[in-house]
């Protein structure tokens, strides 16, 4: 026996597809859609799929815009010659929210993932490999995450980079600010002493 009509089941259904959507929330949120206004309803319709339409990858960093070369690379201000890898276009925003990095930035749109199915073919690795082989590029900085993949693939990488003879770095990563030395675990307080710094 069915609860709700057919299209409300089938808008949960897609809702809750999304990352970090569960059953109850996909439901919540079908619920609050419907009851919008229709001129609402149909706005988000519309919004959601000018964005599909719109938005695409910057041909230089792979990030997501909606122009033919996103802001960042079009900003000559910015060090062109330093590239900071990232996983997602969500951690191009988080890097930018620090306002401390000027250099531009390379988007993999994932990492190496064996036990996903992910490979090196599967994520923008090549069209890194072809932006640093043009030369002009003094600095890839690795800022994948420091979990088991994120660390495969700045490896993987940085072994494809030595070749074209530029620094390959790696963010540094160990205790956090606010944090404690008796809830660190072991392989964080390493990380921390190896990339110790003089005050």
């Amino acid at each position: 026996m069915r609860y709700f009509p057919a299209a409300l089941e089938r808008l949960t259904e897609q809702f809750a597809k999304l990352p970090g959507i569960g059953g109850k929330t996909a439901q919540r949120l079908a619920f609050h859609l419907l009851s919008l206004p229709q001129e609402e309803a149909q706005e988000f319709a519309e919004t959601l799929l000018e964005a599909k339409r719109t938005v695409h990858l910057c041909p230089m960093c792979q990030n997501l815009t909606d122009q033919d070369i996103c802001p960042i690379c079009d900003d000559e201000t910015r060090d062109h010659g330093l590239i900071c890898v990232v996983a997602d276009p969500k951690d191009v925003v988080a890097m930018e929210r620090a306002r401390e990095f000027r250099g531009v930035y390379h988007v993999l749109h994932g990492v190496i993932s064996p036990l996903n199915h992910v490979g090196p073919d599967d994520i923008r690795v090549r069209e890194l490999l072809e932006r640093v082989g043009k030369g002009g590029v003094r600095e890839v900085i690795m800022a994948t995450n420091p979990d088991t993949e994120g660390e495969a693939t700045a490896m993987y990488i940085s072994r494809l980079l030595r070749p074209l003879e530029v620094r390959v770095t790696r963010l540094a990563y160990g205790i956090p600010v606010g944090g404690q030395l008796e809830y660190a675990d072991e392989v964080t307080l390493l990380r921390a002493l190896e990339g110790r710094q003089d005050i």
